[in-house]
C-alpha cells in the first residue's frame, strides 16, 4: 500500500482511461496523484501526436489553458500580501477605462439597452468571476454576441493585454457586479491589474513571484526547438463522433509567440511544473523552503466567496465552466467544494480545483492531503467527464 492507496485499485484508474485511447476517443494522457507530498501514482498512456505516433512521456508539454487562472490569482494575492491593494478596491483606480461601466438590460446585439452599473467592479469580483464580464465563445447571451462582434471569440486576435482589457471595458456587463457568477475574461483583466500595480510585465511577475521560487522551470507561452517535439498535439472533438481531429490552426497552437500575455489562459508546462504548484498550495503556500504565499492567504483563497455563501448552482449564469455546480462555491481563483453531497462527489468539503479547455484538470484536497492531475489535449473539456471520473477512481483507491 502506497500512502494509503490500494495499488490494485490504482491500476483500475489506468485501465479505465486506457479505454479512452484504445477506443480512439483520446490520443493519450498523463496522470499524477500524490498523498502527503509523495507521488502515489504516476502513469502515461497513448501518444502525444497521432500523426507521428510519438508516445506521451513524463516530460511531455501540455497547453493548460484555464489552469493558468489559479497561477494568476496567486500572483495577484502575493501583491495583496504586500499591502499593494485591498480586495474591496475598485479596479478603476488602476484601470480607469472601467470607471463608468454599464450593464446589459434588454434588447438584441444590434440594439442593446444598457443601464448604469450600481456597483463598481472590485478586485474580489475579478478573482471570483462575479464582475459581470463574460466570454464570447460561450454563446449563451446577447453580451457574448457583443464580445464576438468586437472580435473576442476563441481566437486571441492580434491585440496586446493592455489594449484587449481596455476594449473589454467598452462592452456592457452581463450582470451587476457581485450579483451572479459568470465564467469570464476577469482573470485577464486581473493580469493587467497585476502589471499596473507591480510596474512590471505580467510574465515577469509570474517568473519572479511563482516560477523561480517554485522551480517551475518548464513553464512557457510557446515552444521553440528543440522542445517542440515534446509538445503534445492539440485536437478538437469531431462534432459527430467526438473523436480527436486536428486543423491547421490547432497544429500551430503553442509553436509561436502569442500577441497577448493573458492571465486566464496561455501557459504551457510539463506535469512536474504544475505538480510543484499544487504542492505549494497543499503546503499552505510553501515548497522546499521557498514561501510564495502565507498559509492564511491560501486559506482565504480556498474558501467560498460567493455572495451569501451560495453555490454555483444558484448563482451561475450558465454556459461554459470547468466544474459541476451543485455544492460548489468559488474562492479567489479556484472552484471550492462546499458540500460534496449535492454534486454526488466522493471528495471532501474544502477541496479546491480547476481545469483547462483542452481537458486538463487538477484538484487539491487538504483534508486527505491528496492532489491529482490529468493531462490530455482535447477541446472542449466538456466532451467527456474526465475530471469527475478521475475523482471517482482516485478516491475509490484511497483506503486508509
Amino acid at each position: 500500500m502506497t500512502s494509503g492507496f490500494d495499488p490494485d485499485r490504482l491500476r483500475t484508474l489506468d485501465r479505465h482511461f486506457q479505454r479512452y485511447v484504445d477506443d480512439g476517443l483520446l490520443p493519450g494522457w498523463q496522470i499524477l496523484v500524490t498523498r502527503d507530498g509523495k507521488v502515489a501514482h504516476e502513469s502515461v498512456y497513448g501518444v502525444r501526436d497521432l500523426s507521428t505516433g510519438a508516445p506521451v512521456e513524463s516530460d511531455t508539454l501540455w497547453r493548460i489553458y484555464s489552469m493558468t487562472k489559479p497561477i494568476t490569482s496567486v500572483a495577484a494575492m502575493s501583491l495583496w500580501e504586500e499591502g499593494r491593494f485591498q480586495l474591496t478596491d475598485e479596479i478603476s483606480r488602476w484601470l480607469p477605462a472601467f470607471k463608468n461601466m454599464r450593464v446589459y438590460d434588454k434588447g438584441s446585439a444590434l440594439k442593446p439597452f444598457t443601464v448604469p452599473a450600481t456597483e463598481p467592479i472590485r478586485i474580489w469580483h475579478l478573482l471570483t468571476h462575479t464582475a459581470g464580464l463574460t466570454y464570447g465563445f460561450m454563446r449563451t447571451s446577447v453580451v457574448d454576441q457583443l464580445y464576438r462582434d468586437a472580435g473576442f471569440d476563441l481566437d486571441e486576435g492580434e491585440l496586446d493585454l493592455a489594449t484587449t482589457v481596455d476594449r473589454y471595458a467598452e462592452l456592457p456587463l452581463l450582470f451587476q457586479p457581485g450579483s451572479a457568477w459568470g465564467y469570464s475574461v476577469a482573470t485577464d483583466v486581473l493580469a493587467r491589474l497585476v502589471e499596473v500595480i507591480a510596474g512590471q510585465d505580467f510574465d515577469a511577475v509570474l517568473q519572479e513571484r511563482i516560477f523561480d521560487p517554485l522551480g517551475m522551470t518548464g513553464v512557457r507561452r510557446w515552444v521553440d526547438e528543440p522542445d517542440a517535439a515534446r509538445l503534445a498535439a492539440l485536437y478538437a472533438a469531431h462534432p459527430a463522433t467526438a473523436r480527436p481531429v486536428q486543423t491547421p490552426e490547432l497544429a500551430r497552437s503553442g509553436l509561436r509567440p502569442p500577441p497577448i500575455r493573458a492571465g486566464g489562459h496561455g501557459l504551457i508546462c510539463a506535469a512536474d511544473d504544475y505538480h510543484r504548484f499544487t504542492q505549494m498550495l497543499l503546503n499552505g503556500g510553501e515548497l522546499d523552503g521557498r514561501r510564495v504565499l502565507g498559509s492564511r492567504t491560501v486559506r482565504l483563497m480556498t474558501r467560498n466567496h460567493l455572495p451569501g455563501g451560495r453555490d454555483l448552482g444558484v448563482l451561475s449564469t450558465g454556459g461554459f465552466a470547468e466544474t459541476t455546480l451543485d455544492g460548489v462555491g468559488f474562492g479567489l481563483g479556484f472552484a471550492v467544494t462546499v458540500d460534496p453531497i449535492p454534486g454526488r462527489s466522493p471528495g471532501n468539503a474544502g477541496e479546491f480545483y480547476w481545469g483547462g479547455m483542452a481537458s486538463t484538470t487538477f484538484w487539491v484536497d487538504p483534508a486527505d492531503r491528496v492532489t491529482a492531475m490529468f493531462f490530455t489535449q482535447l477541446m472542449p473539456s466538456s466532451t467527456y467527464p474526465l475530471g469527475a471520473q478521475l475523482r471517482q477512481l482516485v478516491y475509490s483507491a484511497l483506503v486508509d
